[in-house]
């Protein structure tokens, strides 16, 4: 069983080495959840709440390289403009949106008060 993933990771990282040469929003989006894991280890937050802001950073993460994959399946099979292709890349533009201001709202609930008691020293 084992032996038949090891295939199915090995596309999963020529993926992620794509999305990590090609698009500048993914290497600023993983760049900013290492920073957000370094601040959550400083600041001890707990375990609860680091799981909770490396599920919101992964899902924006997830959200960029679905809008990536929908960005090249479009320009693959639409060579002149097409609106229902711009709305289609709208949405999926749309949607990393949505998952990174909410994943900014959690980072604020979570690392507010741990700065503000550390500002306050």
């Amino acid at each position: 069983m084992i032996y038949k993933a090891w295939p199915n990771l090995r596309y999963a990282i020529l993926g992620l080495k794509v999305a990590w040469r090609q698009e500048a929003h993914f290497r600023v989006h993983v760049i900013a959840t290492v920073l957000v894991i370094l601040a959550a280890f400083y600041l001890d937050v707990s375990m609860l709440k680091l799981a909770i802001l490396m599920s919101a950073c992964g899902f924006v993460i997830v959200t960029e390289v679905l809008n990536t994959a929908l960005e090249e399946l479009c320009d693959k099979f639409a060579l002149e403009h097409d609106p229902h292709i711009g709305k289609i890349k709208d949405l999926a533009a749309a949607a990393v949106f949505v998952a990174s201001v909410f994943a900014f709202i959690i980072g604020l609930c979570i690392f507010l008060p741990y700065l503000a008691a550390y500002v306050s020293l």
